[in-house]
């Protein structure tokens, strides 16, 4: 259960993050299009920096439960003050999280009391995140060979993106496009590191000729070439699927985006030219009123002109 859940709750959470960054780019810019500028990350209305404060408690309680949590009641270093090498892993994805902690805090700090640059040192604290995710997934201390290495090696393509398109934000704040993939991109490495949390470590899962291997920890291994490659193959058909799956979401919530502050901002439209249109019709016998009086007034002054020329 432990590789599952190092893989299940991350995902979930990045998953979330993704779909939140989504969200909110496509609403900034269906109601902005001409004056678009992106955001590193989004304020909300009650507290302004729940998005960070949420990235800072699932990242302390992550790094508490890869160095204390498992396995159970082990320490995460041995008695001699050194790591064993079965926790290797645990203190690489340890520091991943490690990294995302430490650009929530800055990104608090720089937004209270930097204004200058501000933008660009958030993304670029973000940028190193993905960076070094990409770099520790890609010298990992597990032997991602076999299934499980061609499942990493589609996770580190899809983190490869992130990184690409959030240094290409620093310099492109104004561009939908480079955001919108970012956001789809953090969207869909959530959801495939929750899909190899359960394909690798679920029994029934584990594809035809291939079996759950007990080494340092539980690994798919299967019985000869062919098995292997039936295996990989059948991994990139499930990334092909969900790849369509997740462009199919991503621009079916964009239409329906569009759609529905299409028609808010019409009708805000119609309700100000009906107030404009009522305060008018309000306004008009005020003015005839007033008009009316002034051509009374006026008859009255020369009535008593004329008296006082007779």
């Amino acid at each position: 259960m432990g590789e599952m859940a190092s893989h299940v709750g991350p995902g979930l959470g990045i998953l979330v993050m993704g779909f939140w960054h989504l969200l909110n780019h496509i609403k900034l810019h269906v109601q902005n299009p001409k004056t678009y500028h992106s955001l590193p990350w989004f304020p909300t209305t009650k507290i302004r920096y729940f998005e960070l404060y949420s990235i800072m408690v699932g990242c302390s309680m992550y790094i508490i439960q890869e160095l204390f949590g498992w396995p159970p009641h082990h320490l995460p270093v041995d008695t001699d003050g050194t790591i064993p090498s079965t926790r290797l892993p645990n203190f690489e994805h340890s520091c991943m999280v490690l990294t995302l902690l430490v650009y929530a805090c800055f990104a608090i700090l720089l937004d209270k009391f930097v204004s200058i640059a501000q933008y660009e040192l958030t993304q670029l604290l973000l940028g190193i995140v993905f960076g070094q995710e990409l770099l520790l997934f890609h010298l990992h201390s597990t032997d991602h060979t076999g299934v499980e290495g061609q499942y990493h090696m589609l996770l580190q393509l899809l983190i490869l993106i992130c990184f690409i398109t959030t240094l290409m934000a620093i310099g492109y704040q104004k561009s939908f496009v480079v955001n919108f993939i970012r956001s789809i991109s953090i969207f869909f490495q959530g959801l495939w590191l929750m899909v190899i949390g359960f394909m690798l470590w679920t029994k029934s899962f584990i594809p035809k000729g291939c079996f759950l291997n007990q080494e340092i920890h539980r690994v798919v291994r299967c019985h000869g070439e062919e098995a292997l490659h039936r295996a990989k193959s059948l991994v990139n058909i499930e990334f092909s699927l969900y790849l369509i799956c997740v462009t199919i979401f991503a621009i079916s919530l964009y239409l329906a985006m569009h759609k529905i502050y299409e028609e808010k901002m019409k009708y805000q439209t119609l309700t100000k030219r009906h107030q404009e249109q009522l305060h008018e019709d309000i306004e008009a016998p005020r003015k005839l009123e007033e008009s009316q009086s002034f051509l009374l007034i006026e008859k009255s002054f020369s009535q008593l002109n004329m008296e006082h020329k007779s």
